[in-house]
């Protein structure tokens, strides 16, 4: 396919070198920031524009913006019978729906840019009509081998399970680099565990593999770390909302 990409972020920038992986044509790169446009187009060897009058013809408008900027965006466009998405996870694809062609292209993963390998992106999609459809899914299928037809709620649903198990579980990495920190404790020797803990979840289910002193009600281990946590309130309250929950999934 012929792709415009309208945003020079984190997803359009991951997507783009899918997209370019799999053997399709990036025609122009969007961008308001003329030099972060113009060094993604290099990358995906394609063009590049700051106006929104220079916009070129493709099969498909990718719109990977933030989720604000997605009317303003359509607000800008005139792509007549021409096929558009955006890739946001909590934004009904209705917002797009002055298009004759749209629909929702969302990678449920987390995207770093500066990232030297391409991860696995599952794609949840979702489209206006069957013709758009058939085309999202030929796309998704062309760079993934995890693609899913959902729904609005459904999306919104998943997006909220993906914040749970990914950033609010990164957010716990943080909060434990930095006690690792005050206490003089090396977190790096953590990392084993850490990616032993996600491994696991490929054989196991995450009640089968749930370990640690709350699972055992180990009463004795689980008064010295509240005792070691006196100067951390904070953190202390989450360990004793944590094991308790823990321990009503018993």
């Amino acid at each position: 396919m012929e792709i415009v990409i309208i945003g020079t972020g984190n997803t359009a920038s991951v997507l783009g070198r899918k997209f370019k992986e799999a053997g399709h044509r990036i025609v122009q790169v969007f961008g308001r920031n003329k030099t972060a446009a113009s060094e993604l187009a290099n990358v995906l060897a394609a063009e590049h524009t700051d106006r929104w009058n220079k916009i070129k013809e493709a099969d498909l408008y990718l719109l990977a913006v933030s989720d604000t900027a997605i009317e303003e965006v359509m607000s800008k466009l005139n792509l007549n019978e021409k096929t558009i998405v955006h890739t946001a996870a909590s934004v009904s694809k209705d917002v797009l729906k002055n298009a004759r062609h749209y629909g929702v292209f969302y990678p449920l993963q987390s995207l770093r840019k500066e990232a030297t390998g391409l991860p696995e992106i599952p794609l949840l999609i979702d489209a206006s009509d069957e013709k758009t459809l058939h085309l999202l899914k030929e796309l998704a299928n062309s760079i993934s081998e995890k693609m899913k037809v959902v729904d609005d709620e459904e999306r919104v649903k998943l997006h909220l399970a993906a914040v749970f198990s990914n950033n609010f579980v990164n957010h716990l990495y943080v909060m434990t680099e930095k006690y690792c920190v005050q206490e003089g404790v090396d977190f790096r020797l953590l990392l084993p565990l850490i990616k032993e803990t996600a491994n696991r979840l490929d054989v196991f289910s995450p009640s089968q593999a749930q370990t640690g002193p709350a699972i055992r009600c180990d009463t004795e281990t689980i008064h010295k770390h509240l005792a070691a946590l006196k100067a951390y309130p904070q953190w202390k309250a989450l360990y004793t909302l944590f094991t308790e929950s823990i321990q009503k999934e018993r």
